[in-house]
Protein backbone atom coordinates (compact mmCIF):
# COMPACT_ATOMS: atom_id res chain seq x y z
CA UNK A 1 0.00 0.00 0.00
CA UNK A 2 1.43 3.26 -1.11
CA UNK A 3 0.98 6.64 1.48
CA UNK A 4 0.90 9.83 0.28
CA UNK A 5 3.59 12.25 1.52
CA UNK A 6 3.15 15.98 1.96
CA UNK A 7 6.48 17.87 0.79
CA UNK A 8 8.01 20.21 3.13
CA UNK A 9 9.81 23.39 2.02
CA UNK A 10 13.43 23.45 2.49
CA UNK A 11 14.35 24.50 6.06
CA UNK A 12 11.93 23.67 7.57
CA UNK A 13 11.77 20.86 10.46
CA UNK A 14 9.34 18.16 11.38
CA UNK A 15 9.36 18.51 15.02
CA UNK A 16 6.68 19.72 17.01
CA UNK A 17 7.46 22.78 19.08
CA UNK A 18 5.65 24.73 21.70
CA UNK A 19 3.94 27.88 20.98
CA UNK A 20 6.31 31.13 21.48
CA UNK A 21 5.88 32.80 24.75
CA UNK A 22 4.03 35.58 24.68
CA UNK A 23 6.46 38.58 25.80
CA UNK A 24 5.40 41.99 27.01
CA UNK A 25 7.27 44.73 25.37
CA UNK A 26 6.90 46.92 28.60
CA UNK A 27 9.16 44.13 30.44
CA UNK A 28 11.63 44.45 27.87
CA UNK A 29 12.94 47.80 28.46
CA UNK A 30 12.77 48.17 32.55
CA UNK A 31 15.74 48.17 34.29
CA UNK A 32 16.99 44.70 35.79
CA UNK A 33 17.54 45.72 39.53
CA UNK A 34 19.41 42.10 39.96
CA UNK A 35 22.52 43.30 38.39
CA UNK A 36 25.05 44.87 40.77
CA UNK A 37 28.48 46.63 39.86
CA UNK A 38 30.84 44.98 42.42
CA UNK A 39 34.69 45.50 42.25
CA UNK A 40 35.77 42.46 40.60
CA UNK A 41 39.18 42.64 42.92
CA UNK A 42 37.05 42.44 46.37
CA UNK A 43 33.63 40.72 44.85
CA UNK A 44 32.08 42.40 48.54
CA UNK A 45 28.24 42.17 48.26
CA UNK A 46 27.01 45.12 48.98
CA UNK A 47 30.03 46.73 47.42
CA UNK A 48 31.44 49.46 48.86
CA UNK A 49 31.80 52.30 46.00
CA UNK A 50 32.36 55.93 46.68
CA UNK A 51 31.87 58.38 44.02
CA UNK A 52 34.24 61.17 44.35
CA UNK A 53 32.48 64.18 42.16
CA UNK A 54 35.74 66.47 42.84
CA UNK A 55 38.20 63.83 40.72
CA UNK A 56 34.82 62.40 39.02
CA UNK A 57 35.87 58.97 39.53
CA UNK A 58 34.13 55.95 41.15
CA UNK A 59 36.35 54.23 43.30
CA UNK A 60 36.02 51.04 45.01
CA UNK A 61 36.28 51.87 49.36
CA UNK A 62 37.76 48.68 50.40
CA UNK A 63 40.71 48.14 47.77
CA UNK A 64 40.98 51.97 46.04
CA UNK A 65 40.44 50.09 42.31
CA UNK A 66 38.86 52.88 39.92
CA UNK A 67 35.78 51.21 39.03
CA UNK A 68 34.69 54.24 36.78
CA UNK A 69 35.53 58.23 35.55
CA UNK A 70 34.05 61.11 34.36
CA UNK A 71 31.15 60.63 36.88
CA UNK A 72 28.77 63.87 36.68
CA UNK A 73 28.06 65.38 39.95
CA UNK A 74 24.13 65.29 40.29
CA UNK A 75 23.89 67.21 43.27
CA UNK A 76 22.34 70.66 43.50
CA UNK A 77 24.73 73.70 42.48
CA UNK A 78 23.57 75.42 45.79
CA UNK A 79 26.81 76.34 47.16
CA UNK A 80 27.89 79.80 49.30
CA UNK A 81 31.02 80.81 49.74
CA UNK A 82 30.44 83.69 52.38
CA UNK A 83 33.01 82.92 54.73
CA UNK A 84 35.88 82.89 51.41
CA UNK A 85 34.85 86.23 49.53
CA UNK A 86 37.66 88.55 48.90
CA UNK A 87 37.77 91.11 47.16
CA UNK A 88 33.95 90.88 45.71
CA UNK A 89 35.06 87.68 44.56
CA UNK A 90 32.25 85.59 44.86
CA UNK A 91 32.60 82.05 42.78
CA UNK A 92 29.08 81.30 43.65
CA UNK A 93 27.25 79.53 40.43
CA UNK A 94 23.70 80.23 41.18
CA UNK A 95 21.73 83.61 41.03
CA UNK A 96 18.64 84.32 43.24
CA UNK A 97 15.41 83.61 42.74
CA UNK A 98 13.05 85.33 39.82
CA UNK A 99 10.82 88.23 41.42
CA UNK A 100 7.24 88.15 40.15
CA UNK A 101 7.15 91.95 40.13
CA UNK A 102 10.13 92.52 37.77
CA UNK A 103 10.01 92.21 34.23
CA UNK A 104 11.83 90.39 31.77
CA UNK A 105 13.63 86.88 32.01
CA UNK A 106 16.19 88.46 34.96
CA UNK A 107 18.84 86.25 33.13
CA UNK A 108 22.08 88.51 33.74
CA UNK A 109 25.72 87.75 33.82
CA UNK A 110 27.36 89.47 36.37
CA UNK A 111 30.83 90.50 35.53
CA UNK A 112 32.92 90.29 38.94
CA UNK A 113 35.67 93.19 39.99
CA UNK A 114 38.88 90.86 39.15
CA UNK A 115 41.73 91.02 41.06
CA UNK A 116 42.46 93.69 43.77
CA UNK A 117 43.30 96.83 42.78
CA UNK A 118 42.94 95.83 38.93
CA UNK A 119 40.04 98.58 37.58
CA UNK A 120 39.63 96.58 34.57
CA UNK A 121 36.81 94.16 35.71
CA UNK A 122 35.37 97.27 37.76
CA UNK A 123 34.90 99.43 34.36
CA UNK A 124 33.52 96.26 32.61
CA UNK A 125 31.30 95.80 35.55
CA UNK A 126 29.89 99.09 35.17
CA UNK A 127 29.78 99.28 31.44
CA UNK A 128 27.71 95.77 31.23
CA UNK A 129 25.21 97.34 34.26
CA UNK A 130 24.46 100.02 31.93
CA UNK A 131 24.07 97.77 28.76
CA UNK A 132 22.34 94.93 30.22
CA UNK A 133 19.97 96.45 33.05
CA UNK A 134 17.08 97.54 31.84
CA UNK A 135 15.48 101.00 32.65
CA UNK A 136 12.07 100.09 33.53
CA UNK A 137 13.26 97.90 36.30
CA UNK A 138 15.54 99.96 37.59
CA UNK A 139 12.36 102.56 37.89
CA UNK A 140 10.07 99.82 39.55
CA UNK A 141 13.11 98.78 41.75
CA UNK A 142 13.18 102.38 42.74
CA UNK A 143 9.23 102.65 42.87
CA UNK A 144 8.78 99.38 44.85
CA UNK A 145 11.78 100.48 47.50
CA UNK A 146 9.14 103.61 48.20
CA UNK A 147 6.29 101.87 49.17
CA UNK A 148 8.00 99.43 51.21
CA UNK A 149 9.39 102.37 53.18
CA UNK A 150 5.94 104.02 53.45
CA UNK A 151 4.47 100.95 54.38
CA UNK A 152 7.46 99.96 57.40
CA UNK A 153 6.43 103.67 58.73
CA UNK A 154 2.88 102.17 59.64
CA UNK A 155 4.21 99.39 60.62
CA UNK A 156 2.01 97.26 57.67
CA UNK A 157 2.25 93.75 57.28
CA UNK A 158 3.90 92.17 54.46
CA UNK A 159 0.93 91.00 52.39
CA UNK A 160 0.12 94.82 52.00
CA UNK A 161 3.03 95.61 50.65
CA UNK A 162 3.68 92.92 47.80
CA UNK A 163 -0.26 93.39 46.88
CA UNK A 164 0.59 97.64 46.74
CA UNK A 165 3.71 96.68 44.41
CA UNK A 166 1.40 94.53 42.62
CA UNK A 167 -1.13 96.86 41.39
CA UNK A 168 1.28 99.83 40.87
CA UNK A 169 2.75 97.73 38.28
CA UNK A 170 0.16 96.69 36.93
CA UNK A 171 -1.17 100.36 36.63
CA UNK A 172 1.59 102.16 36.08
CA UNK A 173 1.79 102.48 32.52
CA UNK A 174 -2.20 103.32 31.58
CA UNK A 175 -3.11 106.47 29.98
CA UNK A 176 -5.83 107.07 32.09
CA UNK A 177 -2.74 108.27 34.78
CA UNK A 178 -1.38 110.66 32.42
CA UNK A 179 0.05 113.32 34.41
CA UNK A 180 -0.31 111.85 37.54
CA UNK A 181 2.60 112.27 39.99
CA UNK A 182 4.47 108.86 41.11
CA UNK A 183 3.92 109.81 44.51
CA UNK A 184 0.27 109.82 44.31
CA UNK A 185 0.05 106.03 42.32
CA UNK A 186 2.12 104.83 45.25
CA UNK A 187 -0.37 106.03 47.77
CA UNK A 188 -3.01 104.99 46.22
CA UNK A 189 -1.89 101.68 45.81
CA UNK A 190 -0.92 101.49 49.55
CA UNK A 191 -4.80 102.36 50.20
CA UNK A 192 -5.98 100.00 47.80
CA UNK A 193 -3.63 97.20 49.58
CA UNK A 194 -4.98 97.49 52.48
CA UNK A 195 -8.41 97.68 52.11
CA UNK A 196 -7.81 94.09 49.79
CA UNK A 197 -5.76 92.78 53.26
CA UNK A 198 -8.39 93.61 55.27
CA UNK A 199 -6.17 96.27 57.42
CA UNK A 200 -8.10 99.02 56.29
CA UNK A 201 -6.90 102.75 56.85
CA UNK A 202 -8.14 106.46 56.14
CA UNK A 203 -7.22 109.02 52.97
CA UNK A 204 -5.94 110.91 56.19
CA UNK A 205 -3.82 108.44 57.51
CA UNK A 206 -2.26 107.42 53.87
CA UNK A 207 -1.90 111.43 53.19
CA UNK A 208 0.14 111.49 56.13
CA UNK A 209 2.81 109.00 54.76
CA UNK A 210 3.04 111.28 51.41
CA UNK A 211 3.01 115.09 50.80
CA UNK A 212 0.08 114.52 47.94
CA UNK A 213 -3.16 116.21 49.55
CA UNK A 214 -5.54 114.28 50.03
CA UNK A 215 -8.12 115.19 47.28
CA UNK A 216 -5.25 114.27 44.62
CA UNK A 217 -5.11 110.47 46.59
CA UNK A 218 -8.56 110.34 46.66
CA UNK A 219 -8.61 110.89 42.51
CA UNK A 220 -6.06 108.56 41.74
CA UNK A 221 -7.84 105.90 43.83
CA UNK A 222 -10.96 105.81 41.73
CA UNK A 223 -9.17 106.51 38.57
CA UNK A 224 -6.63 102.95 39.37
CA UNK A 225 -10.26 101.32 41.04
CA UNK A 226 -12.04 101.43 37.72
CA UNK A 227 -8.50 100.07 36.07
CA UNK A 228 -8.37 96.80 37.98
CA UNK A 229 -12.15 96.11 37.64
CA UNK A 230 -11.69 96.31 33.72
CA UNK A 231 -8.74 94.59 33.99
CA UNK A 232 -10.45 91.75 35.96
CA UNK A 233 -6.53 90.23 36.81
CA UNK A 234 -6.04 87.98 39.97
CA UNK A 235 -4.56 90.57 42.76
CA UNK A 236 -2.71 89.08 45.83
CA UNK A 237 -4.64 89.34 49.19
CA UNK A 238 -4.26 88.10 52.72
CA UNK A 239 -5.20 84.43 52.97
CA UNK A 240 -6.52 84.44 49.89
CA UNK A 241 -3.50 83.70 47.17
CA UNK A 242 -4.45 85.19 43.84
CA UNK A 243 -8.44 85.97 43.51
CA UNK A 244 -9.92 88.34 41.07
CA UNK A 245 -10.22 92.13 42.07
CA UNK A 246 -13.18 93.62 43.92
CA UNK A 247 -13.72 96.76 45.39
CA UNK A 248 -14.15 96.74 48.75
CA UNK A 249 -14.89 99.51 51.20
CA UNK A 250 -14.00 100.36 54.68
CA UNK A 251 -16.40 100.24 57.32
CA UNK A 252 -15.90 101.37 60.85
CA UNK A 253 -15.75 97.74 62.42
CA UNK A 254 -12.03 97.84 60.71
CA UNK A 255 -11.28 101.29 62.22
CA UNK A 256 -12.55 100.41 66.16
CA UNK A 257 -9.90 98.13 67.66
CA UNK A 258 -6.93 100.55 66.14
CA UNK A 259 -8.80 103.61 67.66
CA UNK A 260 -9.58 101.81 71.20
CA UNK A 261 -5.52 100.72 71.38
CA UNK A 262 -4.18 103.86 70.43
CA UNK A 263 -6.85 105.42 72.72
CA UNK A 264 -5.80 102.75 75.90
CA UNK A 265 -8.74 101.40 76.19
CA UNK A 266 -9.78 97.75 77.06
CA UNK A 267 -11.44 95.30 75.13
CA UNK A 268 -15.10 95.18 76.78
CA UNK A 269 -15.20 98.77 75.37
CA UNK A 270 -13.49 97.46 71.91
CA UNK A 271 -16.14 94.77 71.81
CA UNK A 272 -18.62 97.37 72.80
CA UNK A 273 -18.44 99.96 70.25
CA UNK A 274 -18.53 97.07 67.19
CA UNK A 275 -21.50 95.88 68.77
CA UNK A 276 -23.26 99.16 68.51
CA UNK A 277 -21.48 100.03 65.34
CA UNK A 278 -22.84 96.79 63.74
CA UNK A 279 -26.59 97.73 65.45
CA UNK A 280 -26.57 101.80 63.87
CA UNK A 281 -25.63 100.17 60.55
CA UNK A 282 -28.95 97.67 61.06
CA UNK A 283 -30.74 100.32 62.50
CA UNK A 284 -29.79 102.97 59.41
CA UNK A 285 -28.95 105.31 62.41
CA UNK A 286 -25.81 107.02 60.92
CA UNK A 287 -26.59 106.49 57.66
CA UNK A 288 -24.45 108.49 54.68
CA UNK A 289 -21.81 109.32 58.06
CA UNK A 290 -17.78 108.44 57.09
CA UNK A 291 -16.79 105.02 58.90
CA UNK A 292 -13.91 107.76 60.73
CA UNK A 293 -17.40 109.49 62.19
CA UNK A 294 -19.33 106.61 63.10
CA UNK A 295 -16.23 104.57 64.87
CA UNK A 296 -15.10 107.49 66.85
CA UNK A 297 -18.98 108.41 67.87
CA UNK A 298 -19.35 104.76 68.77
CA UNK A 299 -16.41 104.81 70.99
CA UNK A 300 -17.55 108.04 72.69
CA UNK A 301 -20.46 106.25 73.43
CA UNK A 302 -19.00 102.47 74.53
CA UNK A 303 -16.44 104.31 76.68
CA UNK A 304 -18.81 106.13 78.78
CA UNK A 305 -21.17 103.14 79.22
CA UNK A 306 -18.73 100.75 80.45
CA UNK A 307 -16.82 103.53 82.52
CA UNK A 308 -13.88 104.47 80.59
CA UNK A 309 -14.91 107.93 79.35
CA UNK A 310 -12.64 109.68 77.01
CA UNK A 311 -13.15 113.33 76.19
CA UNK A 312 -14.21 114.16 72.51
CA UNK A 313 -11.42 115.88 71.69
CA UNK A 314 -8.69 112.94 72.63
CA UNK A 315 -10.65 111.05 70.62
CA UNK A 316 -10.85 113.59 67.70
CA UNK A 317 -7.40 113.48 68.06
CA UNK A 318 -6.51 109.80 67.88
CA UNK A 319 -9.58 109.55 64.84
CA UNK A 320 -8.92 112.80 63.08
CA UNK A 321 -11.94 114.31 62.92
CA UNK A 322 -13.25 117.29 64.96
CA UNK A 323 -14.92 116.94 67.91
CA UNK A 324 -18.25 118.42 66.73
CA UNK A 325 -18.11 115.95 64.56
CA UNK A 326 -18.76 113.09 67.54
CA UNK A 327 -20.64 114.79 69.30
CA UNK A 328 -23.40 115.43 66.36
CA UNK A 329 -22.90 111.65 65.63
CA UNK A 330 -23.20 110.61 69.06
CA UNK A 331 -26.11 113.16 69.60
CA UNK A 332 -28.11 110.31 66.88
CA UNK A 333 -26.54 107.40 68.76
CA UNK A 334 -27.89 108.77 72.43
CA UNK A 335 -31.45 109.17 70.40
CA UNK A 336 -31.61 105.45 69.68
CA UNK A 337 -30.09 104.53 72.97
CA UNK A 338 -32.27 102.01 74.05
CA UNK A 339 -32.02 100.26 70.18
CA UNK A 340 -27.96 99.65 70.59
CA UNK A 341 -27.25 98.99 73.82
CA UNK A 342 -27.37 95.38 74.32
CA UNK A 343 -29.92 94.60 78.00
CA UNK A 344 -27.14 92.16 79.32
CA UNK A 345 -24.61 94.13 79.77
CA UNK A 346 -27.22 96.23 82.23
CA UNK A 347 -28.47 93.43 83.99
CA UNK A 348 -24.90 91.95 84.68
CA UNK A 349 -23.71 95.41 85.81
CA UNK A 350 -20.76 95.51 83.31
CA UNK A 351 -22.42 98.64 82.16
CA UNK A 352 -24.54 101.80 83.13
CA UNK A 353 -26.59 104.03 80.83
CA UNK A 354 -25.76 106.81 83.83
CA UNK A 355 -22.15 106.68 82.41
CA UNK A 356 -22.90 108.17 79.37
CA UNK A 357 -21.95 111.37 78.36
CA UNK A 358 -24.81 113.95 77.99
CA UNK A 359 -26.34 115.71 74.79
Amino acid sequence: MAFASTALPIGTSTAFSQPAPSVNVQSAFQRNLNVHLICPDCKEIPPNLVENFSDGDMVCGSCGLVLGDRIIDTRSEWRTFANDDQGNDDPSRVGEALNPLLDGNQLDTMISYGAPGSNVGRELNRTQNKVVHDKKDNELQAAYAKISQMCERYSLPRVVQDTAKDIYKKVKDNRKLKGKSQESIEAAAIFIACRQSGVGRTFKEICLLTSVPKKEIGKVFKIIDGILLELGTPTNAAGQGDREYQAVGTNAEDLLNRFCSHLGLSTQVASGAQYIARRAAKEGILAGRSPISIAAATIYMAAGLFGEGRSASKIAERAGVSDGTIKTSYKFLWEAREKLVDPQWIESKKASLSGLPKV
